[in-house]
């Protein structure tokens, strides 16, 4: 039943709109499923990763999912940035060159403004910025996309999971609307998600990761999904964690990252997965119309 070969006499009726929300899971008897696919770090082959660019270039290729990584600044501000130090995406090291390692954790949000977060990535992309969190959810709701949100390096910022569900909740990302079917929140922290379970139980939470199929029933207590990557896992694996109910009362699902190419894509959903993060979510797309 987890299966989504798609009889090729209807691969023709179902166009890449069938991609852009999830599905609810399928009885036995029921018409096959697309795994939803997620643009990671926004549509991050094409614009810099985790910008409002990424995002808005995720939109207009018609995806409604996005991925994107929360860390904490020196004096507090949630912005959206992948790695803990800035020198990867942005000019951090011919602006402040004497602050090396350069941890977002030691800059401001206002220093972190100064910084360009988009030449690295080509010169059309001068001038961008790395977004707070604010700004950024404001840009998904712009777009009318949904967001798969990760907590990034809890460890370092105690108290990261009551802040960004403040943040959620003063945008207006906590009503049911929101969390029925736009908001997913993910770590590769247990303890993370799980606090995040205990104070807001209505967010449906996905682990990071590949846990043993044995200690399975210990995640499903608070989360929902499974997020791992997909090497790490096999058909039987996938239908290990179909077979367990999250804290919400429905079957536990998974999203396998990072899947950027038509043949992978291909073998990664005849897993029976639920979901596939790319960073090329067109390539994912044509490939699974033929799939």
């Amino acid at each position: 039943m987890h299966l989504r070969a798609v009889a090729a006499s209807t691969t023709a009726l179902l166009g890449a709109a069938a991609l852009l929300l999830p599905s609810p899971r399928a009885s036995a008897g029921d018409a096959a499923q697309w795994p939803t696919v997620v643009a990671h770090r926004g549509a991050s082959a094409y614009a810099p990763e985790n910008t409002l660019a990424s995002i808005d270039k995720a939109a207009r290729l018609g995806f409604q999912w996005v991925e994107n990584d929360v860390q904490r600044t020196k004096d507090g501000e949630l912005v959206v940035i992948h790695d803990d130090s800035l020198k990867r995406t942005t000019d951090v090291a011919k602006v402040f060159p004497d602050r090396a390692p350069w941890k977002v954790k030691d800059f401001t949000a206002a220093e972190i403004a100064r910084l360009d977060a988009g030449s690295w990535f080509g010169a059309a992309f001068t001038g961008t910025r790395v977004p707070t969190l604010t700004q950024y959810m404001r840009e998904v709701e712009h777009n009318h996309q949904s967001l798969l949100l990760e907590i990034k390096n809890p460890e370092l910022y105690p108290g990261i999971e009551q802040q960004t569900l403040k943040v959620l909740g003063n945008e207006g990302w906590l009503d049911q609307s929101h969390l029925d079917s736009r908001l997913i929140v993910q770590s590769f922290s247990a303890d993370s998600i799980r606090i995040v379970h205990d104070l807001s139980p209505g967010i449906r939470t996905g682990f990071l990761g590949t846990p043993s199929v044995s200690a399975l029933h210990e995640y499903a207590a608070f989360t929902d999904l499974i997020n791992p990557s997909y090497g790490s896992i096999s058909t039987s694996y996938v239908s290990a964690v179909h077979g367990f109910t999250g804290p919400h009362g429905t079957p536990m699902e998974v999203y396998a990252w990072t899947v950027d190419d038509a043949p992978t894509a291909w073998k990664v959903a005849g897993y029976g997965v639920d979901g596939i993060i790319t960073n090329k979510p067109d390539v994912v797309r044509s490939a699974l119309n033929g799939f």
